[in-house]
């Protein structure tokens, strides 16, 4: 089977290429950048094609002659549910049979425009008449990494909303593992799945998590927004003003979700946890 990858490139599109490549896929590479090509060709890409999610007629051509795609929106893009509809019409024009979509678990909250964004795309799948996989993951494991110099450095764990909020998460690894099973099977055909590690954590209980795995205490700390956005180097625009009403919504709501019933089905094992990955990363940085 061939696979147009969009995103490979990407740190999260970028995990699906070598689950692909486990089951015997062939991989083509949608990059934006030619200067990534030698980059996603290490993480397996066989092919490698330069497109434009904004030009429908690159994404034709590069869907030419594959049977697969693999779609992740480009968070906070001003355009983002414009973009994935286009690469669904893309797919239907060019004669893809199979397209797996990565979007967000409750897309129905939509006052969060990151989350809204995806309902598009998944209306659009629907009418399509493409054999779909919707993927539906919580908050990704890996966006923790980011704190993580604070973590080692500081002793502190510090994000612009409540310590107390407790939330979801999963380690996008998992997720990479069901779209690859989606694309090379007909397990997950037709379906769309909430993916989610069991459990929902405070700020307070990570930091818990951190301190066991460093053998030394780490401290849940708060800081405002801006500040936060600052050290991040997030620059004015449509991706700050997005994260900054998701932090407003967490303070109040948190992340729900936490049911790993879904995802320990679709892999057939236990989900990664977050002991375990925090505990990867300590060892890379020892």
């Amino acid at each position: 089977m061939k696979v147009l990858m969009v995103g490979a490139g990407g740190k999260f599109a970028g995990l699906v290429v070598p689950e692909l490549k486990r089951r015997g896929a062939t991989v083509r590479a949608l990059i934006r950048d030619a200067g990534k090509e030698d980059e996603v060709r290490r993480h397996g890409a066989d092919e490698v094609v330069v497109g434009d999610l904004e030009d429908r007629g690159s994404l034709v051509r590069a869907a030419k002659g594959v049977e697969g795609a693999f779609h992740i929106n480009p968070a906070f893009a001003a355009n983002e549910a414009k973009l994935g509809v286009s690469m669904v019409q893309a797919a239907v024009e060019a004669g893809v049979r199979k397209f797996t979509f990565s979007g967000v678990i409750h897309p129905s909250v939509t006052k969060l425009k990151n989350h809204a964004a995806k309902l598009p795309v998944e209306e659009a799948l629907c009418e399509s008449g493409l054999v779909f996989t919707i993927l539906q993951p919580t908050m990704f494991m890996q966006t923790l990494q980011g704190g993580w110099k604070e973590v080692v450095e500081k002793g502190s764990f510090t994000l612009p909303y409540s310590a107390k909020v407790k939330a979801s998460y999963v380690d996008y690894r998992d997720v990479a593992e069901a779209a690859a099973i989606a694309l090379s099977t007909d397990r997950l055909d037709y379906g769309t799945f909430e993916l989610c590690a069991p459990g929902m954590l405070s700020r307070v209980e990570l930091t818990a998590i951190m301190s066991e795995v460093l053998g030394r205490r780490i401290e849940a700390g708060n800081v405002s927004f801006d500040e936060w956005a600052a050290t991040a180097r997030i620059p004015e625009g449509p991706t700050r003003d997005g994260l900054r009403v998701m932090y407003e919504d967490y303070d109040q709501h948190g992340f729900p979700g936490g049911n790993a019933v879904v995802l320990r089905a679709v892999l057939e094992r236990e989900p990664r946890g977050l002991k375990g990955f925090f505990q990867e990363l300590a060892q890379s940085t020892r």
